[in-house]
């Protein structure tokens, strides 16, 4: 006898109706404890989905392209019943309890966790989104809590046909609902459930928003000035064209980035730093770098260099408050690092910088740039920086303007390294005073980098950004610097 055990979305965080992009399982293939089950991808991320029990796949209840969150189900496993279990069954013909059989106990207030983990499927927001699954015949039927029988299919589990009423005497929802209706400003007391018992679902939220907006047109006409509509132009007509799809990462940070550049007053403050004698010290151990199998790259130079600065101007390493009137300054130094991949530039975070040496950042970055590139990085390897730096060292440039990655206020672009002459010694203006004996100045050859601040003007003004760039390449001009 074979127990039927649903499989679902484990907490991913704060990420909500994510994207299946593969199975990894088929039906009546048997799987491991920690076997992937599905792969899923938001905001940048992709992750695998492992299952927490062993057994044979029954039934599996989504498909490529639906959309998942936390609690939703993704496979239905057959287990073999535990001993103990069966040890306790009745034989055939004996007495029972009073209550029938043994699907029957489990309406009693101790559900199962797979009963709880159902119950939050039905009022999922991707509820709709997710097509009915065809039950099949090899499944096998089990007995309803009236003595018929039912097929364990889509159905509701009996936790979620008979909820318990809320103890605050309002509508049915479940705590996914009530967020959400927190985050859409929608009375929950007032909306009319169409779910089982007149429970509210997110689908109840949204035709409420919808009336609303239609009943008051008011509400839908812009504050202030609309932006102009972008000119469209069909270049079909001047030759011949073709049309290639955006990356999902594309479509995800493009709105991303537009927001941040509407609604965050750019200013870009550039300089440079003398990077000849950190460049020096960087290639005297890069051999010792390369014999641990370390690249020693000149990024982790400046981001030991940043959180000193960070330290020094702690604006630097703030956000601005939802309400736009105090400052959440972050007292933890982990850093967001632009890596380039096929489908677009993404984000992961390196945690701890002050606590970490140069060979283990450089390994760091080496761990995390891999996965960006494999899509393997998880909600959590892309959230939490407080300030973030986007290297085209690379590449080439002299300088760009790099876009505030909000809610952070400031951003870190590097361009290329270039030597260029530089004057050292006395003022080349001094003029009299070098017939005394005084030593005449002259050009030398520096390695110098560009370095270009992106800042929001409403946390950080045009002083403290020139604050913030002269102490980074004072620090970025001797490496011993960054080890005091």
């Amino acid at each position: 006898m074979v127990q039927p055990l649903e499989i679902c979305v484990p907490d991913i965080g704060d990420f909500e109706e994510v994207e299946v992009v593969e199975l990894l399982v088929a039906k009546g293939e048997s799987v491991d404890l920690d076997d992937p089950l599905v792969s899923i991808e938001s905001d940048k991320a992709t992750m695998e989905i492992p299952s927490s029990a062993a057994g044979i796949v029954a039934e599996i209840r989504v498909g490529v392209g639906d959309r998942v969150s936390e609690g939703s189900v993704l496979v239905v496993l057959d287990q073999a019943e535990p001993r103990e279990e069966q040890a306790e069954a009745p034989a055939p013909g004996g007495d029972e309890p009073a209550g029938g059989s043994g699907v029957t106990e489990g309406v009693s207030a101790e559900s199962s966790p797979a009963q709880v983990q159902t119950e939050s499927l039905e009022v999922s927001p991707v509820e709709a989104a997710v097509p009915a699954v065809e039950v099949s015949s090899v499944e096998a039927a089990v007995p309803a809590v009236d003595g018929t029988s039912a097929t364990r299919g889509r159905e509701m589990s009996a936790a979620a046909s008979d909820p318990i009423p809320d103890r605050v005497g309002g509508p049915h929802a479940s705590p996914l609902v009530r967020r959400y209706a927190r985050e859409l400003g929608v009375p929950i007391e007032v909306a009319e459930g169409t779910g089982p018992h007149g429970r509210v679902l997110v689908d109840d939220l949204r035709k409420q928003v919808r009336e609303r907006f239609q009943a008051e047109p008011g509400l839908r006409e812009p504050k202030g000035p609309a932006l102009p509509a972008g000119r469209s132009v069909d270049a079909a007509a001047f030759g011949a064209v073709h049309e290639e799809p955006l990356t999902r990462i594309q479509k995800v940070a493009g709105p991303a980035l537009h927001r941040s550049w509407l609604n965050v007053p750019h200013v870009t403050q550039h300089d440079e730093a003398d990077f000849t004698e950190v460049e020096r010290f960087r290639l005297e151990r890069f051999e010792v770098a390369k014999e641990r199998g370390i690249r020693l790259s000149p990024l982790v130079f400046v981001m030991k260099a940043v959180v000193i600065a960070l330290r020094e101007f702690p604006k630097f390493r703030s956000s601005l408050s939802a309400e736009g009137d105090t400052l959440v300054v972050k007292d933890y130094f982990h850093l967001g690092i632009a890596v380039e991949t096929e489908g677009g530039l993404m984000v992961p975070v390196v945690r701890d910088v002050e606590r970490k040496g140069l060979f283990e950042l450089a390994e760091e970055i080496r761990l995390l740039s891999e996965r960006a590139r494999a899509g393997k990085l998880s909600p959590a390897d892309l959230t939490g920086a407080c300030f973030t730096i986007s290297s085209l060292g690379g590449i080439g440039g002299r300088a760009f303007t790099p876009i505030v990655n909000t809610p952070e206020v400031a951003i870190l672009g590097l361009s290329r390294t270039r030597v260029e002459p530089r004057w050292r010694g006395a003022s080349p203006v001094a003029g009299p005073e070098l017939e005394d004996g005084g030593e005449a100045g002259r050009f030398e050859p520096r390695l110098v980098l560009p370095i270009s601040l992106s800042y929001d003007h409403r946390v950080i003004d045009g002083a403290d950004a020139v604050r913030f760039t002269t102490r980074l390449a004072h620090l970025l001009a001797d490496p011993v610097h960054l080890l005091l």
